[in-house]
């Protein structure tokens, strides 16, 4: 993949055992306004869902952009409370390099 091209990059999870999506959007909400609408190279972020299952698709402006995002996710404030709503077994990414 290109680092200068920008990408999409689509996360699919499963919400945990008993967390519902009225609980689940708020903790989502909050990743994208405390960290992830931060980092360098965020362009935008849509979450959509379907029964217990979850989808992020976020554009980036470079691969290297998308990658520090998800180096650096780990030690966000709001990640621990998602990542204890998700089942992180079921958490699968795929970056697609946009055709031009």
């Amino acid at each position: 993949m290109a680092q200068d091209a920008g990408v999409i990059e689509i996360v699919t999870m499963k919400l945990a055992e008993g967390v519902t999506v009225q609980e689940f959007k708020p903790v989502d909400k909050a990743i994208e306004e405390e960290h992830v609408s931060k980092q360098p190279g965020f362009i935008s972020r849509q979450a959509a869902f379907s029964g217990g299952k979850w989808a992020v698709v976020v554009s980036w402006e470079s691969a290297d952009a998308a990658q520090a995002s998800m180096d650096s996710f780990a030690s966000a404030r709001a990640a621990e409370r998602f990542m204890s709503m998700i089942d992180p077994s079921s958490m699968l990414m795929t970056r697609y390099e946009l055709a031009r």
